[in-house]
């Protein structure tokens, strides 16, 4: 060893004295090394299941940041703030009870007070339709980070999913004087509700997924949504019981949300769970949709990203 390799290894500046400098290097050396290729993920789709996962509980805080962030501009400049969350379920609520009562519109019987009746159903199909608008809303807001910064894009769907959360909690509030006033009793299949919420926000996020998408690509799609919402929305039983013949129960039948919101009705109310069955079939359908969705997303993202770019 010469003279300077050995004052080197003696002074407190030697080998050890940089420990930053070996911590930065170690951290470096731990990083996670991601390879592009031009070849499709799906051709190894165990590889793409296992990085989807991975992401999505990657991005868990980052969406909380999210959510929070949009949160406070929501109703940062809004005279209402919060009760705009409350207004659509007490508009419709009040413009139908008026309708029935005048009867210029004939409903069957329903098995609560018809007012209690449609806020339920309103409240439910409120539900759904937030979390069918929420993942096309929540990357239209982040396009300009989508543009700039490279972070799991699972974490936009996560906060808007605890968006469409936070409104049905703060709207489930409405029930309580509700059942209170027309003393509706309780039972215990209200213990089944967040499984019912729970499929509702899986059939709605399912299709979100799907049209996101196109929605970026296309405003139309945007418009178009808002416009068939308030057409769905009277094809479905919401306002008015299940019919039980002719044009409206074929529609009814086939309408994807009428199992599931049936259902979720009638264990908020204590009555049978007749559609039970139509339930657990749609929900199953919808994860497998959600799942296809999913890949969707994840795969064209950054075809879209780089579109907006450009």
């Amino acid at each position: 060893m010469s003279a300077l390799e050995e004052n080197i290894s003696s002074t407190p500046l030697g080998k050890d004295a940089w420990p930053e400098a070996a911590q930065v290097d170690r951290a470096q050396s731990e990083l996670p090394i991601t390879i592009y290729t031009p070849e499709s993920p799906l051709r190894h789709p165990g590889k793409l299941i296992k990085e989807m996962l991975r992401d999505l509980l990657a991005s868990r805080e980052l969406a909380w940041r999210l959510f929070v962030r949009d949160f406070s501009a929501m109703y940062r400049q809004s005279i209402f703030g919060y009760l705009w969350a409350f207004l659509p379920p007490i508009a419709v609520t009040l413009t139908f009870s008026y309708l029935n009562r005048q009867s210029i519109i004939n409903v069957a019987e329903t098995p609560v007070p018809y007012p209690a009746f449609v806020m339920i159903g309103t409240l439910l199909w409120q539900t759904f339709f937030d979390s069918l608008n929420s993942p096309l809303k929540v990357v239209q807001n982040a396009k300009p980070m989508l543009a700039k910064i490279n972070f799991p894009r699972e974490a936009l769907i996560l906060s808007g999913l605890a968006d469409v959360l936070f409104n049905f909690a703060i709207r489930l509030s409405l029930l309580i004087p509700v059942f209170l006033y027309y003393r509706i009793s309780l039972t215990s299949s209200l213990l089944l509700v967040p499984v019912g919420v729970g499929g509702l926000i899986l059939l709605g996020f399912a299709l979100g997924m799907l049209i996101t998408p196109v929605g970026l690509l296309y405003g139309d799609v945007v418009r178009a949504v808002a416009l068939f919402g308030g057409f769905w929305m009277l094809l479905t039983p919401v306002v008015y019981p299940p019919p039980t013949s002719g044009l409206g129960a074929l529609l009814a039948n086939w309408n994807p949300v009428s199992p599931i919101l049936l259902t979720c009705r009638e264990w908020l109310t204590g009555q049978p769970p007749i559609h039970f069955g139509g339930f657990l079939l749609i929900s199953a359908g919808s994860l497998i949709v959600l799942l296809v969705g999913w890949v969707l997303y994840r795969l064209s993202m950054p075809i879209i990203i780089e579109r907006m770019g450009g």
